[in-house]
Formats: structure tokens, C-alpha cells, sequence
């Protein structure tokens, strides 16, 4: 199937061949995204709008989104999180999926989508009411950067995707040659790293993400992906993919450059490209062989056909701003550390400092990501990223969830009935609060804060439906993520089932794509001994499991020790 498969592409691609540059007919991804599609060479690349999969609100006024859907006209974003997402307990998945789940698909997130703002782009704060934990505030909104040629009478702002949309491990690499230049040690193919086998620090004054005023710029970690700081398990996310792509790049200068010269530079651009293209195949075998299947179910997307050219990978606005956030309401308020122990959310935003302090937390975090149960995807969201999200220390800080509502109403995304109809869903009545949750409580909420159910916010909704069969989401996001990851694999010409590359001799002597497992790649990179097959799913013997508990945390206590 696969050489087949191959060979349509070849003959698509062929057919486009004479027109374009060179760089079009490279075997390697370009960093930025472009020339993966021949007919249309921005298509998914970098700094290119999000796309409407759900069409656009009518924003207010003269429909140019310079002035957002507020109070009268729908609730206060705050005032509907307070209402419905306060979580006093632990609500675990009951599918048994672990913290792994919400942790992957953040840095999947950080691989296919980046939407900056800026208060240039006008701002939208989000009023508090006295006695609020966040009061006196009001919680600081900017908008978000839109399209030249947008946000004008008549035509909606349509806000840019930074970064590439295809799974291409630019969260590892970049979407610029800048950055990616700056990545590199130009030797062997490597990256470079700083003590500890962590990654570098941003002494070149690189754009990062950095929320915590008492950390300065040049100690924060460099990456690909300029939110690489957010929280101390990206960090090691992003750590673990560094270290993989050292340990291929190591692994290929052996077996097809023994004796040359790794500063040659011919010789560090083929094994680097090499083991760039290897850890994206990575990414996404992961992604669509054990993430996607433990959250949707096993058959949700369809089996691989190849390559199809006429189909846009973009990501899509309402994916983006509501539908994959569903992840925020599965966190845990503490992060559990393999060695027993843990670090407190809210206390892992921006603090690089936990790590040089202490590389070994990085396998430590790791393995606990594997131990915890996640929380289900609800309205419920954590303290810790519902009151003290960026906040520093015994301090409150930001509300996720209100942040959710308004980026969405920021984005022009239409409602949530709207959202359904546009997905190919059956829309309930405007009075059916029942057709969304079998929860009486719920529906009630939710009739008194909307009144109608053609007013509720799509994340708000999308996250009130009660969960399809054997799947642990409800139907909205159900399908806003198979239309997503089906559209990023079917129109990605360099697929990891689709890349001739991949198939070779040459790229088999090194690696087996289709055993690699997110267990396997933190094996070889950690001190950590793998616990199950499938990091995304709890251990399903308690007996078992408690014995292997036991012998980790011994274990990761003797090597930090």
C-alpha cells in the first residue's frame, strides 16, 4: 500500500515540477511551511490565516471585528466561568487516560498553530466584580494579529497562524531560518544543548514567551516554538524531542558518515535534515497511532489513502481558538513527579529556574506524566489555571477559561449551534439545553446564563456535551478534531506514510517508524525505565502497577540523588 501510495504522489508531483524552484522539489520540508503544497506554495505555511471551517460571527458594528460581541449582549466571560467551571475535586477521565493525553497535545498545539496579539490590535479586558479573587482587575485581553487586508468594513479580521499548520516538529526546529540557524551547533547535524543535556538558553535575544517579570529573557530555554517556557513539563517535552533528535543525528553520522569531517557543512545539513525529518515522522506516528485513537477511539479517522494535493491543512480558526482547548479542562492542579512528590501548577508557569536547578526533574516529570490519571474533559477547569494562571506565587493571576470565551468571541467564531451545523452535526432547538448534557444541574446553568441555546459560546458548549461512546469528548470537538488531523495528514505531501524517504534502506537502518511509541523515544533519552506499552493509557493492573511504581521511584531518587 505504501508504494503505491507513494507513486500517485510522484506522479502529482511531477506534473508540477517545472515551474517551480528548487527548494520545491527538495526531499526536506522547507522550515517555513511553504512548497509542501505545488499548486498553492503558502498553503499552511507561516504566517498565513487561519482558515473558517464554521464561517464567521457577525461581529458588531460595521462587521469589521475592530469591536467584539460584549455585555448586554452575551455574559461576561468571567461570570460564566465562576458559574460553571469551578472545580472543588478530581473528576478523572473514566476511559483511564493519563496527564500525557493534555501534555502531547499541547505540544502538538505548539507544532500547528501560534496566533500572537498585541495591544496595537485593540483590547477587550474582561470586567471582574468586586469581591472576585481576581478583583479588582479587570483580566487583561489583547487581541489577536489579523491578515492585511482584514478587519476592515465589510470584511472580518482573519487572524494569522505564525508558525507552520503541518505536524512537522517545528516546535523542535522553528518556522523561520533565524531561529532554526540559531538552534543548531553546526556540528554533525546536532543541536545545541546547555548543562545537563538541556536545552540551549536564549542568549541571542530570540522572541520568547516569558510571563513571569522576575525571570530574565537570556534564562528562559530556546526551542522552536517561543512558548517553550510556559510550564516545566513543556519544557521537558521539548528537552525530550532536543535529546532525540542528538541521539538520531549521532546514530546516522555512524552508519553513513564514519571517517568524514561532521564540521563539513554538506555533512551536518544532510544528517541534521535527516534527523529533522525523522523526528517529525516521529511526531506524527505518535500522534495518530496512540494520542488520537486514545481520545477519539480507535476507528474515528479513517484509514490513509495518500497524499491528496487538493486538500488544505490549514489550521482552522475554530479549532484553534475553542475546539482543541478542550485539553484545558483535563489538567491536573500538580504535576506528579516519577520519584513521588510533585510540582504545583500554578507554580510551574515560567520558572525555568526548576529545571537548571536540576536537570534530572526532566525524567522525573516525564515518567510522572505516565502515573497520573488525567481529568475529564468538562466545563470543569483547576484552580491553577482558572485563578492563578501566570500568576506569580501566593498571588492570583489569569482566568483560562474566561480567556477561552473571549479569544473566541475576539475570533469572530460563530456559536455554538452554528458550530454543529457547520460540522455536520444535528442542532439543537433554541430551548433544548437537554440535547446537549444528560446532566439536569448543567442544563439548568446553561439555560440561565444564555437563555437560548443559539447564544452559547462554542467552547462553552463544545465542552458541556456529554461524550461519545468510547470516546472521551463530547461530539463537537469529536469532530472539529477529525476534520483537523484528518485534513493535516491527507494534505501534508510529506506524511510520514507518504515520504519515499522514509521507506528507505537507508532511513531503516536507523529507525522502525512503525514501532515507535512516545514510551519508547522517553526510554532512550531518560534515565527512565518504561512503565507500559501506551504512555497515554493508565497501568490497567493495580498490583503490577504498584510494583513498578515502587521500583521507578527508587530508581529516579538513586539517579538524582
Amino acid at each position: 500500500m505504501l508504494r503505491h501510495i507513494t507513486a500517485i504522489t510522484v506522479i502529482a508531483v511531477l506534473q508540477c515540477a517545472a515551474a517551480l524552484p528548487a527548494h520545491g522539489l527538495s526531499s526536506f520540508r522547507t522550515i517555513d511551511g511553504s512548497y509542501n503544497n505545488l499548486s498553492d506554495q503558502l498553503q499552511g505555511a507561516a504566517n498565513t490565516p487561519l482558515i473558517r471551517k464554521a464561517g464567521v460571527a457577525d461581529y458588531p458594528g460595521d462587521g469589521s471585528g475592530s469591536t467584539i460581541i460584549e455585555p448586554p449582549m452575551r455574559p461576561n466571560a468571567r461570570v460564566i466561568s465562576n458559574a460553571m467551571s469551578a472545580q472543588t475535586q478530581s473528576i478523572p477521565d473514566v476511559h483511564h487516560l493519563t496527564d500525557f493525553i493534555w501534555q502531547w497535545g499541547q505540544f502538538v498545539d505548539h507544532d500547528i498553530d501560534l496566533t500572537g496579539s498585541g495591544t496595537g490590535n485593540g483590547t477587550a479586558p474582561i470586567p471582574v466584580a468586586d469581591g472576585d479573587l481576581l478583583a479588582p482587575g479587570p483580566i487583561p485581553f489583547s487581541r489577536s494579529n489579523f491578515a492585511a487586508g482584514t478587519g476592515v468594513p465589510g470584511t472580518p479580521r482573519e487572524q494569522v497562524n505564525q508558525i507552520t499548520s503541518y505536524i512537522d516538529a517545528s516546535n523542535v526546529y522553528g518556522s523561520d531560518d533565524a531561529r532554526a540557524g540559531e538552534l543548531r551547533s553546526n556540528i554533525g547535524g546536532k543541536l545545541k544543548t546547555s548543562s545537563g543535556n538541556l536545552l540551549s538558553l536564549n542568549t541571542g535575544g530570540f522572541p520568547n514567551t516569558n510571563e513571569n517579570p522576575f525571570v530574565p529573557a537570556e534564562q528562559l530555554f530556546l526551542s522552536g516554538d517561543m512558548r517553550a517556557n510556559e510550564q516545566v513539563g513543556l519544557t521537558a517535552m521539548h528537552t525530550l524531542f532536543m535529546r532525540e533528535h542528538n541521539r538520531l543525528a549521532d546514530l546516522i553520522a555512524v552508519k553513513h558518515f564514519a571517517g568524514q569531517n561532521l564540521s563539513d557543512p554538506a555533512v551536518d545539513e544532510e544528517i541534521y535534515q535527516t534527523a529533522r525529518k525523522i523526528v517529525g515522522a516521529q511526531i506524527q506516528a505518535i500522534t495518530y497511532n496512540q494520542f488520537l485513537p486514545a481520545i477519539l477511539g480507535p476507528n474515528a479517522i479513517t484509514p490513509y489513502t495518500g497524499y491528496d494535493p487538493g486538500v488544505d491543512a490549514s489550521i482552522a480558526n475554530a479549532f484553534s481558538a475553542a475546539l482543541y482547548r478542550f485539553g484545558h479542562s483535563t489538567l491536573s492542579s500538580q504535576l506528579q513527579l516519577a520519584s513521588g512528590g510533585h510540582v504545583e501548577l500554578k507554580d510551574a508557569f515560567f520558572n525555568p529556574g526548576l529545571i537548571t536547578n536540576d536537570p534530572g526533574i526532566v525524567d522525573d516529570l516525564l515518567g510522572g506524566f505516565a502515573l497520573q490519571p488525567m481529568q475529564m474533559a468538562d466545563l470543569k477547569v483547576v484552580d491553577a489555571v482558572r485563578n492563578f494562571l501566570f500568576g506569580p506565587p501566593g498571588a492570583g493571576g489569569l482566568d483560562l477559561v474566561a480567556l477561552n470565551i473571549q479569544r473566541g468571541r475576539d475570533h469572530g467564531l460563530v456559536g455554538y449551534n452554528a458550530a454543529r451545523a457547520a460540522y455536520g452535526l444535528p442542532t439543537p432547538g433554541p430551548n433544548d439545553f437537554h440535547l446537549i448534557t444528560s446532566d439536569p444541574m448543567l442544563q439548568i446553568a446553561l439555560s440561565n446564563i444564555f437563555g437560548t441555546v443559539d447564544d452559547v459560546d462554542m467552547w462553552v458548549g463544545a465542552l458541556a456535551e456529554d461524550h461519545v461512546p468510547g470516546a472521551s469528548v463530547g461530539q463537537l470537538v469529536h469532530a472539529g478534531l477529525v476534520d483537523q488531523f484528518t485534513r493535516l495528514r491527507d494534505g501534508d505531501r510529506f506524511f510520514y506514510l507518504n515520504d519515499p524517504d522514509l521507506a528507505s534502506a537507508h532511513i531503516a537502518s536507523i529507525i522502525d517508524l512503525d514501532r515507535v511509541t512516545l514510551g519508547k523515544i522517553i526510554e532512550q533519552n531518560t534515565s527512565m525505565p518504561v512503565m507500559q506499552h501506551n504512555v497515554f493509557m493508565m497501568m490497567p493492573e493495580p498490583a503490577t502497577a504498584g510494583l513498578v511504581l515502587v521500583g521507578l521511584a527508587a530508581v529516579v531518587r538513586r539517579r538524582r540523588a
